[in-house]
């Protein structure tokens, strides 16, 4: 099926730097986008044009009621589109808009999982972000925690963090309590000087209407009318998890972050997130969100490092359940390999 569209005054935008937009709507919706003198021709199924049809119709909606989608906002919106038929720009945009924090930018997914992430955290009054480094799992929580506060449906943001150590002994530290803790809570800063303006957020800190603590603040507290965070949750102790989820007050929603490949603890296997991912699943009003490598909006040599460590740490279990199934069967008196008797070369006289 082939199809003309009107090309309309500044409607070039969309199209993205070098025709990228185009490019990716053609690989995404199996469309081929030819360019005409007055009019863009696409073809494809029924089905798939419609679909790049109604996105040239949402971007002339969003363009003449004053919403400016910038080309990395745009690109973003369009990758999520061809990943998921249910979702069109027009409801992407005005998501975003909803969800806009202060006068920067606005709360835009790059992917079908953050914007999950992002639905579960504005249903759900406790999600749980668990996956790689690098998939917005914390800037997106801060992010919606000052869309909250901003808009007043919270009084205050807490952020916390364990106080662990990635590897290393950083020793005496010098200074107040909070400037000894600070060195563990510095991504949540930086976030936060990310997403406002730094003197508002240096007064939000100062009046403590953003509060920034180490997890052990929290014992016997109980927070009320609050957006709560718990950053890198995978180095919280079994006590500490359990201690933390419980503080969750009326008019208050937490959101828990944690990657499990990156645990920093004595004893991995005591980590308070994956006790949690075991023992909460199904509790009404708690949504898990998992990431994975294709979440990774840093550098796109992060997502291949992130999927080389994957491969390398599956073909480590591999070889360990190999050894473990050669071990147990020599201790039971079996032999990994039947082996005949060899035949004699010598010669008889």
């Amino acid at each position: 099926m082939k199809k003309n569209i009107e090309l309309r005054p500044n409607v070039e935008t969309l199209f993205g730097t070098r025709d990228e937009n185009l490019h990716l709507l053609e690989n995404g919706l199996n469309v081929v986008v030819e360019l005409k003198p007055n009019s863009i021709q696409i073809e494809g199924s029924p089905e798939d044009v419609a679909r790049v049809e109604q996105v040239f119709t949402d971007f002339d909606y969003l363009r003449a009621h004053g919403q400016q989608v910038f080309n990395g906002e745009l690109t973003s919106m369009l990758r999520v589109l061809v990943a998921d038929p249910a979702v069109t720009l027009r409801q992407l945009a005005e998501a975003g808009k909803q969800r806009s924090v202060g006068n920067k930018r606005q709360v835009q997914p790059k992917s079908v999982n953050q914007r999950q992430y992002l639905e579960a955290i504005e249903q759900s009054d406790m999600v749980f972000g668990i996956g790689p480094a690098g998939t917005g799992k914390t800037y997106l929580a801060v992010a919606m925690a000052i869309s909250a506060l901003l808009s007043k449906k919270v009084a205050r943001i807490i952020l916390a963090r364990p106080a662990v150590e990635a590897g290393e002994r950083l020793g005496f530290l010098p200074g107040t309590l909070q400037e000894k803790v600070d060195p563990y809570l510095r991504p949540l800063y930086d976030a936060l000087y990310d997403l406002l303006e730094p003197e508002k957020v240096d007064r939000f800190l100062e009046k403590n209407v953003i509060e920034i603590a180490p997890i052990a603040f929290m014992r016997g507290r109980t927070l009320n009318d609050s957006f709560v965070i718990l950053d890198e949750a995978q180095n919280t102790t079994s006590e500490q998890m359990k201690m933390f989820v419980t503080r969750l007050g009326f008019n208050s929603k937490a959101v828990i972050t944690g990657d499990i490949t990156q645990i920093d603890l004595p004893n991995p296997s005591k980590s308070g997130l994956i006790e949690a991912m075991n023992v909460l699943q199904g509790v009404e009003g708690i949504r898990f969100q998992m990431f994975n490598d294709t979440d990774v909006v840093r550098h796109h040599l992060v997502q291949r490092i992130i999927r080389a460590y994957e491969d390398f740490r599956s073909r480590d279990d591999r070889q360990l359940t190999l050894q473990l199934e050669g071990e147990a069967r020599a201790a039971a008196g079996l032999t990994t390999i039947t082996e005949k008797p060899k035949e004699s070369t010598a010669v008889q006289q």
